[in-house]
């Protein structure tokens, strides 16, 4: 778990004592690919750190292809419905691996007894709730001020390996056209 440690200490400094503190909390998921492991409705329980894989966040729809996929979650990046989390309401929207994933992942009860107990765990959850602002901030200004070539282009410009791992269908619905537009889109880059 040490590339976690890692991962806060880009963000802030962790002393040992609250390093072991926060980590006997942490419980290792793995999941096998295109697994639901937040369905919608149901209340948010964990945040959750990817250590390999990815995750989809998107609304669940009866027709499968009306699925609207509003982000993705990497290796080395936070996962969670953080609202649900925060507000301990259903979600209105489920997760799901892409790939084989493991996520280390914390519960509520035990971040709240993280922030009260360390020094280093209120300034570790507002960071993580500042950088989930920006990713939606992000995503909302993009789909305001981009194409959705544009949109396209960035999403893989820092991890081309990605597009082999993202169905094509999911992409399509992330940038806001449909697969017909992608393989217009496609075909123009190429």
């Amino acid at each position: 778990m040490n590339f976690i440690r890692k991962h806060i200490e880009s963000i802030s400094k962790i002393s040992d004592a609250d390093w072991e503190y926060f980590s006997s909390r942490l419980v290792q998921r793995t999941f096998k690919k295109r697994t639901v492991f937040l369905k919608l409705n149901e209340i948010e329980n964990y945040i959750s750190f990817i250590a390999s894989g990815v995750v989809r966040l998107y609304i669940p729809k009866e027709v499968k292809e009306k699925e609207v996929t509003f982000g993705f979650s990497f290796k080395n990046q936070f996962v969670s419905a953080y609202d649900s989390f925060l507000l301990r309401k259903p979600s209105n929207y489920a997760l799901e691996t892409l790939s084989e994933s493991v996520l280390y992942s914390i519960s509520y009860n035990d971040i709240q007894d993280v922030y009260a107990n360390t020094e280093f765990g209120n300034l570790i959850g507002r960071l993580t709730a500042e950088r989930l602002f920006m990713l939606k901030s992000r995503r909302e200004q993009s789909l305001l001020n981009e194409t959705a070539e544009e949109r396209y282009f960035n999403l893989f410009k820092e991890r081309p390996e990605l597009i082999s791992v993202i169905p094509l269908k999911y992409v399509s619905s992330y940038i806001g056209v449909t697969p017909q537009a992608l393989s217009r889109i496609r075909k123009r880059i190429s």
